[in-house]
C-alpha cells in the first residue's frame, strides 16, 4: 500500500543515515524529519559490499528508502564490483536508486581510469534496472558531460547531479540529456548566489532538494551537523531565488522526485 503524500510534503533525495554521525541517535533524526514534513529519505551508499547496512536502515523505517553503489572516493577499492554485483544488490524493493557514483577531481582519491570505469558501469546498472543514477560530480565537469552524451547515446537513463555545485553549463547539458538536478544547502550559503542564479533558471520539472547530511548544513547552522529535516531551509531559499512559494516549491520537488524515483511510489 502507498504511503500517504499530504500536499506541501517535503522530500530529502540525498543523506547518509549510515555514517556514524547519526549511529547515536538515528530514531530521533528520522522523527525529526518527519515532523518537519519530509515524509521520504534516500539514505545513499558509498559501498556495494555494504549495502547490507544500508538496506537495513531503510527496512526498519517505512518511509525511509535506499540506493546502491560505489562512490568514486571509494573506486579504486571496490574496482572489482561486478554489473551482476550491482544489479543483485538493487533487487529489492526499498531499493530506488543506483549509486552515488562519478568522478570526483577536487580530492582524487582512487584513480581517475577506476572512476571512469565505475560510473559507467553505474550507468548501465542504471539502465537495466531502469533506476535513475546517482551522480556525484566534482571539479570534472567536462568529462562528466562527455561520459553522459556517449552513454546516452548507447541507450536511455534516468539520472540526478546530486549536491548540484557545478557551472551553468553541466546543468543544462544534464537537463537536456533528460536528468534532474538536486540543490543542498550550499545553495543556502552566503557565496551560493551563483548556484541560485543557475537554480533559478532551470526548468522547474527538474529541481530536487537534499541535504548530503550530515554534510553541508544550511546557512543558519553551518558549523553543526546536517540532518534530513533541514531540508526545509534549503527548500525555502530555492523557492525564494525561483519566486514561488515555499509551499509549491514542496509540491513541485516532491513531484519531480517521485517521478524520477518511481520505486518509492
Amino acid at each position: 500500500m502507498a504511503l500517504e503524500r499530504p500536499a506541501g510534503m517535503m522530500v530529502d533525495s540525498h543523506c547518509h543515515l549510515d555514517f556514524p554521525d547519526f549511529a547515536a541517535e538515528l530514531d530521533a533524526v528520522v522523527e525529526r524529519a518527519r515532523a518537519a514534513g519530509v515524509g521520504r529519505l534516500v539514505t545513499i551508499g558509498t559501498r556495494v559490499r555494504r549495502s547490507a547496512e544500508v538496506r537495513a536502515i531503510a527496512e526498519r523505517f517505512e518511509h525511509v528508502y535506499c540506493s546502491v553503489g560505489t562512490h568514486p572516493h571509494n573506486a579504486g577499492e571496490e574496482a572489482d564490483v561486478t554489473l551482476d554485483e550491482l544489479l543483485g544488490e538493487a533487487d529489492h524493493p526499498k531499493v530506488v536508486a543506483i549509486g552515488e557514483a562519478g568522478l570526483d577531481y577536487h580530492y582524487d582519491t582512487a584513480p581517475r581510469d577506476a572512476q571512469a570505469a565505475g560510473f559507467r558501469r553505474h550507468i548501465e546498472a542504471a539502465r537495466r534496472t531502469g533506476l535513475p543514477l546517482v551522480i556525484h560530480a566534482r571539479d570534472a565537469d567536462e568529462d562528466v558531460a562527455a561520459i553522459l552524451e556517449d552513454e546516452t547515446g548507447k541507450g536511455a537513463f534516468g539520472f540526478v547531479l546530486h549536491c548540484f555545485t557545478a557551472g551553468e553549463a553541466l546543468a543544462r547539458r544534464a537537463v537536456a540529456l533528460g536528468g534532474y538536478v538536486s540543490f543542498s544547502g550550499i545553495l543556502t550559503f552566503k557565496s551560493g548566489a551563483p548556484l541560485r542564479e543557475i537554480a533559478a533558471a532551470l526548468p522547474a520539472d527538474r529541481l530536487l532538494v537534499e541535504t548530503d547530511a550530515p554534510y553541508l548544513a544550511p546557512n543558519s547552522k553551518r558549523g553543526k551537523r546536517n540532518e534530513p529535516s533541514f531540508v526545509v531551509e534549503t527548500a525555502a531559499v530555492l523557492a525564494q531565488a525561483r519566486g514561488i512559494s515555499p509551499e509549491a516549491l514542496a509540491d513541485l520537488t516532491t513531484a519531480n522526485f517521485f517521478r524520477l524515483f518511481s520505486r518509492a511510489l
